[in-house]
C-alpha cells in the first residue's frame, strides 16, 4: 500500500476466509453466554462518525466498552510517545539520500508546519501519522470518540483489549528503512493520491462491506511483517473477549479489518463455539 498509516488506521487485515454479509455490527451469543455481546468494526478517522440506530441499540444492551486500547486513559498519549523514537540509533537523515530527505523535509514542513530536523530520531511511521489530518478534505471525526461519548452518558467503563506496548510492537515489525522508503514515496507523489485512496475506503465503510475492505487492503499492501503480527493480535484478543463477555454483556469496537478473514475475530470466535451473526 502506498500509505502504511492507512493500513494501521484500519488496524490491519487478515488473509483468507471472508464473511459474505455486509455489516459492521455482529452479535456474539451461545457457548454459555447468559446475554449477547456485540462486535463492531470502526474506522479511526472519518468525515462522519454518526453511530447508526443499531449500534446505539447494541450499546444500550451492553454494560461496558472495550476498544483496542483504553482510550479514555489520560496518560495514553504520553505512553505512546515513549515509543515514537527509533530504538537502534537510526536517524531519518541517514535512512534516505540527501535529495530524498530534502523532499520529505519540504513535504512535512508544508503540511504540518514542523521542521523534520527536530524529529530526526523519530520512527518514519510516526512522521507519517502526523499527516493523518491531511488525508481528508473535511474536519476529522472519530468513531471511537463517539462510542466513548455514549458510554460516558451511560456511566459505563471503557477498557482496552491490549496495552500500548502490544500495539506499538506493530510498528517495530516493519523495518525502519521500509517505513522511510514509504514516507519518501508519499512525499514525491504528493498529498492528492491520499484523498482518493482514503475516500474509496470510507465509501466501502459506509457500505459496511468488510470483505471488500479486506480485499482492498490485501491488494494494496506488501507489509508482510505487520500482517503476520496483526494476525497474532487477533488471536491474543480472543481470551480477553471470552472472559469479559462471560462476565457481562460487552460492546467491542475494533478496526474493521480485524473482523473478516480466516484469522479474523469473527472466524476465531466461531471456531471457539460462539454464534457470531451480522446485525442488519
Amino acid at each position: 500500500m502506498r500509505n502504511l498509516v492507512i493500513l494501521l488506521l484500519l488496524l490491519f487485515i487478515t488473509a483468507g476466509y471472508s464473511q459474505a454479509e455486509k455489516s459492521l455490527l455482529w452479535k456474539i451469543s451461545g457457548n454459555g453466554l447468559e446475554k449477547p455481546s456485540y462486535l463492531f468494526g470502526t474506522i479511526h478517522i472519518t468525515c462522519d462518525a454518526t453511530l447508526s440506530s443499531k449500534v446505539l441499540d447494541a450499546l444500550d444492551k451492553t454494560s461496558q466498552l472495550y476498544l483496542e486500547l483504553d482510550m479514555d486513559n489520560p496518560a495514553l498519549s504520553l505512553t505512546v510517545m515513549k515509543y515514537a523514537t527509533m530504538n537502534d540509533g537510526s536517524k531519518l537523515s541517514t535512512l534516505a539520500t540527501k535529495e530524498d530527505y530534502d523532499i520529505v523535509s519540504k513535504f512535512v514542513l508544508e503540511h504540518t508546519g514542523i521542521s523534520i530536523s527536530m524529529l530526526d530520531n523519530f520512527k518514519p511511521v510516526f512522521i507519517d501519522m502526523m499527516l493523518i489530518d491531511k488525508m481528508l478534505k473535511c474536519p476529522i471525526q472519530s468513531v471511537e470518540a463517539e462510542l466513548m461519548k455514549v458510554t460516558k452518558t451511560q456511566h459505563e467503563e471503557v477498557f482496552g483489549l491490549e496495552t500500548v506496548e502490544d500495539q506499538m510492537a506493530a510498528f517495530e515489525a516493519v523495518p525502519y528503512q521500509k517505513q522511510m522508503d514509504e514516507l519518501v514515496k508519499k512525499a514525491k507523489e504528493g498529498i492528492e493520491p491520499l484523498y482518493e485512496e482514503y475516500e474509496e475506503l470510507m465509501d466501502l465503510y459506509k457500505q459496511e462491506d468488510i470483505t471488500a475492505i479486506m480485499e482492498y487492503v490485501k491488494a494494496n499492501t506488501d507489509v508482510e511483517q505487520a500482517l503476520e503480527l496483526l494476525n497474532k493480535r487477533n488471536e491474543n484478543w480472543i481470551p480477553v473477549i471470552e472472559a469479559t463477555a462471560k462476565n457481562k454483556p460487552t460492546f467491542y469496537g475494533v478496526g474493521t479489518a480485524h473482523l473478516p478473514g480466516k484469522n479474523g475475530v469473527i472466524n476465531l470466535l466461531r471456531k471457539k463455539g460462539y454464534i457470531v451473526e451480522a446485525v442488519k
